[in-house]
């Protein structure tokens, strides 16, 4: 029997019984949706992360204070007064830096007239927006000038603008920071949400000797924030600015640093493996209805071996095979898993998409979970259409003549 006249049984027999096989295709449909959707999310989230890391900057190095250990238990670094201004100029040494700015950080509330709003102001050099590749949408930047004379000037992000100054230029007015006047000089372009889901349009930046001493009065710095040169040589960098951290605060051979350098290429390595992790779990979880969908196949194919008994006895006695039996069957239980797998991809695709859509993620296709969908379809098929095959495939036709 050619494969022409086995495709064309199979679709007859399948026909015959529309509902009980779209009934028995569920198990497939749902089991490949779930897969097809939980990697493309992945995905998708994979390259949004990868995305805003991007737009912050993948040669940005950050120098942050280490945390502080009191009778072996870590109790943060909150505290911690081991960066300073001198730590940022020494910095600037290497060959593999181009730009280097302290950082500061402030909360209070932020007023102007009869507005007000909870704000954070970060304290930084000129260079500040530069190393996070952020752009003046209006006004000017602050100067080095600005920070030698501790000026009480700042930009603003969008989100301060929206809540203090609606509808209002806000370059050239004066807010308050606390207790502190700030004369606006600039506004950020809007950036959105980082890959936190923290708002980075909600922030007013300052000189960093302002916040220093007018606001925090501290002669310490929270954290250092460097540019490398290039991507290409941000480890580099890394370990250029370990060592000369480590000889600006005197540390020993063999004692613990009290700073930690980060590039940023070390976090989108590590949110890139968390987000990998999940999608394999999540698409293994999906997984097991894909053999859920199997057992169904394999019973439905018991039930149409028992009901088609008398026509494999008539079969075998015109000259059909028992290899011929065995193909006719596994046909039919290849053709259902295919068929449910064609659909699950369509449907899988299209959540994943309104899911990107509405978490405003790329949205993503995974050739090779679509490619393996198939093989996977066709695998379960055979699988879970053996054993019915072969039993319909072993029927002795005199008996199944006989059956009624």
């Amino acid at each position: 029997m050619n494969f022409a006249n086995l495709f064309k049984i199979a679709g007859r027999a399948l026909l015959r019984n529309k509902t009980r096989a779209l009934l028995t295709m569920l198990g497939i449909i749902i089991g490949i949706a779930s897969v097809i959707a939980m990697v493309s999310l992945g995905q998708s989230s994979q390259r949004s992360i990868n995305d805003q890391i991007s737009t912050m900057g993948t040669n940005l190095i950050n120098v942050m204070r280490a945390s502080q250990r009191q009778g072996g238990v870590n109790i943060g670094s909150g505290n911690v007064q081991t960066l300073t201004v001198k730590d940022a100029e020494a910095m600037l040494k290497s060959p593999y830096i181009s730009m280097v700015s302290p950082l500061v950080n402030a909360s209070d509330q932020a007023v102007y007239g009869a507005n007000n709003w909870p704000a954070s102001m970060q304290g930084g050099s000129p260079q500040l927006l530069d190393i996070r590749k952020m752009e003046i949408a209006s006004g000017t930047n602050f100067t080095e000038q600005d920070v030698a004379n501790s000026a009480k000037v700042a930009v603003i992000g969008e989100t301060i603008v929206e809540n203090l100054f609606p509808g209002e230029d806000p370059v050239g007015k004066i807010i308050r920071f606390g207790k502190i006047p700030f004369r606006v000089i600039g506004v950020l372009a809007p950036k959105g949400q980082n890959q936190m889901g923290q708002d980075q349009d909600d922030v007013i930046i300052a000189p960093y000797t302002t916040v220093q001493k007018r606001i925090l009065a501290i002669n310490y710095v929270h954290m250092i924030m460097a540019s490398a040169a290039s991507e290409e040589v941000a480890n580099l960098a890394q370990v250029d600015v370990e060592e000369i951290l480590r000889k600006q605060h005197k540390i020993k051979p063999g004692q613990e640093d009290d700073f930690r350098v980060r590039t940023q290429q070390e976090m989108l390595e590590t949110m890139e493996s968390i987000s990998g992790f999940l999608t394999v779990l999540l698409a293994a979880i999906a997984s097991i209805s894909l053999i859920v969908g199997g057992i169904g196949i394999m019973n439905i194919m018991y039930v149409t071996v028992t009901e088609r008994t008398r026509e494999i006895g008539l079969r075998m006695s015109i000259g059909a095979r028992n290899r011929d039996i065995l193909l006719q069957f596994l046909f039919e239980s290849t053709i259902l898993s295919l068929i449910g797998g064609v659909i699950g991809i369509l449907i899988g695709l299209g959540l994943s998409y309104l899911a990107s859509s509405a978490l405003n993620w790329p949205y993503v296709v995974s050739t090779t979970a679509v490619s393996l969908s198939f093989i996977v379809c066709a695998a379960t098929g055979i699988f879970f259409g053996w054993y019915p095959a072969r039993k319909a495939a072993s029927l002795d036709p005199i008996n199944a003549l006989r059956y009624e």
